[in-house]
Order: structure tokens, then C-alpha cells, then sequence
């Protein structure tokens, strides 16, 4: 079971992505810490059970193959403030993590934070403009 913090295990495209938007948190004074890049299946399906078969809270939606982490095409963060994790999206802290999702989209990164039916705030990818299905077929960026 693998399960990286290392962004060099991201595709080059979404690498440059992720340090770009490092960088543009960094130069308004939000510290990130790298959470997880690349997870392989084994490690897909571990996250999925939580919650499910597992103890703790649901944390994804998407089995082995159906998360761009499998692919090398995603990462989650969590803003840091005086050097601890900050976890809660209410109050001041909705302010930080709105602010970490829009310095992401600035990079062209898609911010799981804007999705409807799942929201993941650490979680930011970039495909390309292509579906699930393409790389799950074999496709590359």
C-alpha cells in the first residue's frame, strides 16, 4: 500500500501546478502542508472503507481507479496557522480555506471545495479537461 506526500510523484503538468499555487499561498503568508499526491489502489480502497467498514468519517467517494490521486493528477493540502493544521472550514477558518481553493484555481487547478455533491477542501487536481474514463483507459495528459 502506497500513499506519497512527495510532489515530485505528481505528472509534471500538475507539479508545476502544485508549486505555483504553493507559491502564491506562500507570498500572501499561508504556510500548506502537502497531505497526500499519488495513492495507489490498494491505499484508494483503505480511505474509501473509512467510514464505510471502517471506523472514522467518510473522507471520498471513489474506489481504486476512480480518484485522480491514482493517476498521479491530484493532491490535497491543509492550511497551516501557527504551525498547526487547520482542519474546520467554519468561521475565519472558511475565509483561509477560500482563499487557499482560489489561489489554486488561479493556477488552473480544479478545487474539490466548489464540488456539489462531495466537498473535499484539501483536494485540488488538474486533468486536462478529460474525464475520469479517459484515464482510466489509458490516457495520459
Amino acid at each position: 500500500m502506497l500513499t506519497s506526500r512527495d510532489l515530485n510523484d505528481l505528472h509534471p503538468k500538475i507539479r508545476e501546478k502544485a508549486d505555483a499555487h504553493i507559491a502564491a499561498c506562500k507570498a500572501e503568508g499561508i504556510d500548506l502542508l502537502v497531505t497526500c499526491t499519488y495513492r495507489d489502489g490498494e491505499a484508494q480502497d483503505a480511505l474509501y472503507a473509512q467510514g464505510r467498514t471502517k471506523p472514522g468519517a467518510k473522507v471520498t467517494n471513489a474506489k481504486a481507479g476512480q480518484s485522480m490521486h491514482n493517476y498521479h493528477l491530484a493532491y490535497d493540502i491543509v492550511p497551516m496557522r501557527n504551525g498547526k493544521p487547520v482542519w474546520t472550514t467554519s468561521g475565519d477558518d472558511w475565509k483561509l480555506w477560500s482563499r487557499v481553493g482560489e489561489l489554486g484555481e488561479q493556477q488552473g487547478l480544479e478545487w474539490a471545495g466548489n464540488w456539489v455533491s462531495f466537498k473535499e477542501y484539501p483536494h485540488f487536481q488538474y486533468t486536462g479537461g478529460m474525464p475520469l474514463s479517459y484515464f482510466q483507459d489509458g490516457g495520459t495528459l
